[in-house]
């Protein structure tokens, strides 16, 4: 997303824009899997190691766009629902839409885990939400010895109204995960990893506004900026984060009778 490839940029609304364009059309798009109301697709080359980029969409009843919207955002709650998630955390504020903030996943065994420090944007556009991240470099964040510095070269959420309380989610994801995978992983990406978390990311919609009267419900600093406390952080102290400067792993030899039953979930 970054453009150039160099400089840091927040989005603008053409980012937004052609990012709710990619999620919306088929072009390019190869379906890998179809069933009880979620859709996987992939785009880029079938014999990778990698995946180039997936796309997965779901249909959510009984969940409003801005209550999916609020799900997303909220990092208290994420630990409730994400078990995919080691650690996650706001490191500073850029405006009143965009931030950085740093995520640790839990990868399949025996494979690395992996994390990120992102920029991440938001925008809401009538009836439709989106939150967009990059990978970025960031002083006090340097890699990790426990894990492998993936990198996001865009991901993102769109949430679009669909009336009467529903919505439909997309998530489009552009990662490289440093190293060369097992041809297995980027099967399982699709068959089962993606379909998962969508369903997860559902019922999490459906169970967050009973939790959120709950915790704090007054507080939202997405929707309401003022009550933002964190640090603010300049674009002069990021950089663009470039896979190609970070550890790259071989991993294709793995084989997957090694997963345990704990890591089939998503």
């Amino acid at each position: 997303m970054s453009r150039g490839g160099e400089m840091v940029y927040i989005p603008d609304d053409s980012d937004f824009s052609s990012f709710r364009d990619q999620c919306e059309s088929l072009e390019g798009w190869h379906c890998r899997y179809n069933k009880a109301g979620v859709t996987v697709w992939s785009q880029g080359q079938e014999e990778s190691c990698t995946v180039q980029k997936i796309k997965t969409r779901i249909s959510c009843k009984d969940v409003p766009a801005e209550t999916l919207y609020d799900v997303l955002h909220d990092t208290r709650y994420r630990k409730k629902w994400d078990s995919n998630m080691i650690e996650t955390y706001d490191i500073g504020r850029l405006t009143v839409n965009a931030d950085v903030g740093y995520y640790s996943w839990k990868c399949p065994s025996p494979l690395k885990n992996r994390d990120f420090v992102t920029l991440r944007s938001w925008l809401p556009l009538g009836n439709d939400y989106m939150i967009i991240n990059y990978s970025v470099k960031h002083p006090k964040y340097p890699p990790r010895k426990d894990f492998v510095r993936a990198v996001s070269l865009q991901t993102g959420y769109l949430i679009k109204a669909n009336g009467d309380g529903a919505c439909t989610l997309y998530y489009l994801t552009q990662v490289d995960p440093r190293g060369s995978l097992p041809k297995w992983v980027v099967n399982r990406v699709s068959q089962f990893v993606a379909p998962k978390a969508m369903k997860k990311i559902y019922k999490a919609g459906l169970k967050y506004p009973e939790w959120k009267r709950r915790h704090d419900p007054e507080y939202k600093p997405w929707v309401y900026p003022e009550q933002n406390t964190l640090p603010s952080v300049s674009l002069a102290e990021l950089s663009v984060q470039h896979a190609d400067s970070l550890e790259n792993i071989d991993e294709t030899g793995l084989p997957e009778e090694h997963l345990s039953t704990s890591d089939h979930e998503a």
